[in-house]
């Protein structure tokens, strides 16, 4: 050895940076990809390289994550797209209707690098540009499958744009699309019962593509067009935000999760209205869930507005209630945004009744339905508060949450995070007190709660364990 490596002189060496992604939660079509009883599956879980065909040592990069009603997409960093869990409306894209427990590859995008992926309740979406381009092609084109789309593969899809359109950001909800290019112009399509197109009517079938060029500024003034920079569907509503950090929402409101003192079309909104509680506070994220949605500002304050009946707004169980339709019958909502966290949220995401954050100091927190374990390390149907998700090793890039289960995808950007993602992958009962005292003396957070949540778990598996095969021996 050389005396310089003794001596820590040696070279500066890139390392190469590894991934990590997390998956937990409900789990009856496959979608965490792990096998396991129920007790074991309400906690996060690395899933194994080898899963995704990639041989044990590699090290893998991820580069984005999203979950469905009960299917889960994530783009590994060779562009590649894999796909898992139900697959009833070839929401998958393998030209099939098989559900499927494990990832597999999405063979028609072979040609294409993914960049990013969004799953709705029963359908997907990718953005992705082509693997080989003479100059001819554009890049960032939009890929759509699943119900409603035409087909059980990928298909290229322009809808009401151009094709020469780049396209910036995709969002599914239930039963719609709505696609973001990047001059920021919004096209929707799929079903508008409820405004969700935001076209300034209803109706019922299938809607094809059409660009919105009408956003309601203020009530008493025409509607005009405005520039957005980023968009998200909830069940069947939709909200975006402006160039300027406004904030634009449309579709069903009957719970709350438009942000609006009352509305103008009985329980809907048919036109992008801006949230004039959110007035002055300039908003960098959004996040809608099935009747719910969260704004993350650009001083790291969370906010939530919408129903709440399963603690998904972070408020606790008595969250006070307003009613946009009088003489109706108490409801745990809020039609109004409501600060939830003061300051220091990175990153949100809204599951179907469950919200999940991450925050400067590298934790997880989640609050909402929890009967799978989805929102919180707690074990209690509803988690009413943030609470602490302590078991993802790694600097959080992305969260993703869906009908019942959620993922987050983690990096390690240096050697000491690349230490602790060795030492989570080989963590046992009895080590993991060694790993604590090891994590604990080296400031690796994550890690030692990761050290007490696994002994825990541990603990508490045994006892599962022992249940189970008593009830099984009393059968007998």
């Amino acid at each position: 050895m050389d005396i310089d490596d003794v001596l820590g002189n040696s070279k500066v060496v890139n390392l190469p940076t590894k991934s990590a992604i997390y998956v937990w939660g409900y789990n009856q079509r496959g979608q965490t990809g792990r096998k396991g009883k129920e007790c074991h599956l309400r906690i996060p879980k690395r899933l194994p390289p080898e899963l995704f065909g990639c041989p044990a040592g590699v090290n893998e990069r991820w580069l984005d994550i999203a979950c469905g009603r009960e299917h889960t997409a994530a783009v590994a960093s060779d562009g590649s797209l894999f796909t898992w869990g139900a697959n009833d409306f070839g929401q998958l894209g393998d030209g099939t209707e098989e559900s499927r427990k494990y990832p597999r590859k999405v063979k028609l995008l072979q040609t294409e690098f993914v960049k990013s992926v969004s799953c709705g309740a029963l359908c997907t979406a990718a953005i992705a540009e082509p693997r080989e381009n003479d100059g001819t092609i554009f890049t960032s084109r939009l890929w759509v499958w699943g119900q409603n789309q035409g087909s059980n593969y990928p298909r290229l899809y322009w809808g009401a744009f151009t094709p020469n359109t780049i396209i910036h950001q995709v969002s599914c909800g239930a039963v719609h699309v709505v696609a973001l290019s990047e001059d920021g112009l919004l096209q929707a399509w799929g079903y508008n019962e409820y405004g969700q197109l935001g076209r300034g009517f209803t109706c019922e079938g299938l809607q094809g593509a059409r660009v919105l060029n009408a956003y309601a500024k203020f009530l008493d003034e025409a509607p005009e067009l405005v520039k957005i920079i980023q968009v998200s569907c909830g069940e069947y509503h939709t909200a975006a935000i402006s160039e300027n950090g406004e904030v634009y929402t449309w579709g069903l409101g009957n719970m709350g999760q438009l942000g609006h003192c009352s509305l103008q079309s009985g329980d809907k909104e048919l036109l992008p209205r801006r949230v004039v509680a959110l007035d002055g506070i300039p908003v960098k994220d959004i996040a809608c869930g099935g009747v719910h949605t969260c704004a993350l500002t650009a001083k790291g304050a969370l906010y939530a507005w919408g129903g709440g009946q399963a603690g998904q707004l972070g408020l606790g169980p008595q969250t006070g209630s307003f009613l946009c339709i009088a003489n109706e019958s108490e409801m745990l909502l809020r039609n109004i945004p409501v600060l939830v966290v003061p300051s220091g949220v990175q990153l949100v995401a809204c599951g179907h009744s469950h919200t999940l954050i991450s925050t400067c100091d590298g934790r997880i927190h989640g609050w909402g339905y929890n009967s799978y374990g989805q929102a919180a390390n707690e074990k209690s149907t509803y988690a009413w508060y943030p609470s602490p998700v302590d078991w993802c090793v790694g600097e959080v890039r992305k969260l993703a949450a869906g009908g019942g289960h959620s993922a987050v995808l983690t990096d390690a950007c240096s050697l000491k995070e690349l230490c602790e993602f060795s030492l989570a992958d080989n963590m046992t009962l009895s080590n993991a007190s060694k790993i604590e005292d090891v994590a604990a003396r080296t400031g690796s957070d994550a890690l030692a709660h990761l050290c007490e949540r696994l002994r825990e778990h541990l603990l508490d598996s045994g006892k599962c364990d022992c249940e189970e095969q008593e009830a099984v021996q009393g059968k007998n």
